[in-house]
């Protein structure tokens, strides 16, 4: 068995009006002109911030065209005389301090603390808050197939092979099951969440916000990913998933990426 303790903290950011995702607690905001590079198009931007507390190594999200990209402030200036006609503003900043035990479950870390990585927090290093004029409407027809026999998904061969390079390219960032629930996040083009029931070794309610007719690549993957993560768990740590029936995995490289990089303070523990 092995377990890893870890305490990312670091100062926390003030929750901006209106944000979906953020839990970190208020503190006062201090103006700034950051710059933010955005991986996705290896490209440095300027922008306006008089919401957040901003520091290098911040992972935020802003508005104007590259709204709904990731990005990492590299730079942050807090003298400076701007027209406010010519900036764009930073509009949320992601929690990535994470405190808490985890275990080694294959290419994943496992924890059974529900306060520990809560989908709330890990979702917001992939997505900007959702807007008000954001409205999801879903329905399920009810059907069900055994976690172990993922041929009952009536799957095309061709989008099965895509969901297996995705499952082995550790594209599952995040999953989690609490009693009967699971959510995960799997990184595609953009990064899609998908939820469904999971009781008695049968999947049911699966949905996927890539709003596919058929069964996508996403779903077969999350599948995949949940199955061994399920056995990795009922072969190493039993006892843990009993007590809480409960357990959250995330990429190891995510957590790495998310939690470590750009952070000057904290600690690990083996």
């Amino acid at each position: 068995m092995f377990k890893i303790g870890f305490n990312g903290s670091v100062e926390e950011h003030r929750k901006a009006p209106g944000e979906a995702h953020s839990i970190c607690p208020a503190v006062t905001p201090r103006k700034s002109v950051v710059r933010v590079h955005f991986p996705a198009r290896n490209m440095n931007l300027s922008y306006y911030n008089d919401a957040f507390d901003l520091k290098c190594g911040d992972i935020v999200f802003v508005e104007g065209k590259l709204e709904g990209l990731r990005g990492r402030v590299v730079d942050v200036a807090y003298n400076f005389k701007i027209k406010l006609y010519d900036y764009k503003r930073v509009i949320s900043v992601s929690d990535t301090n994470v405190q808490g035990e985890f275990f080694f479950a294959g290419s994943h870390f496992v924890t059974f603390d529900r306060s520990t990585l809560p989908y709330e927090k890990v979702i917001a290093w992939f997505k900007s808050p959702a807007t008000e004029d954001e409205i999801f409407v879903s329905g399920n027809d009810d059907c069900g197939f055994l976690l172990r026999d993922l041929s009952a998904m009536s799957i095309s061969r061709a989008t099965a092979d895509r969901g297996h390079d995705y499952y082995t390219d550790n594209r599952i960032r995040y999953i989690f099951l609490d009693n009967t629930h699971v959510r995960a996040i799997v990184e595609g083009s953009r990064p899609y969440e998908l939820a469904c029931d999971y009781a008695n070794g049968e999947i049911r309610n699966l949905v996927c916000d890539c709003f596919c007719s058929e069964p996508c690549k996403h779903k077969f993957a999350a599948m995949l990913q949940l199955r061994e993560t399920l056995e990795l768990i009922e072969k190493n740590y039993p006892a843990q998933l009993e007590a809480t029936q409960y357990f959250a995995a995330v990429c190891k490289g995510t957590l790495l990426n998310f939690a470590l990089d750009g952070k000057e303070t904290g600690s690990i523990v083996l």
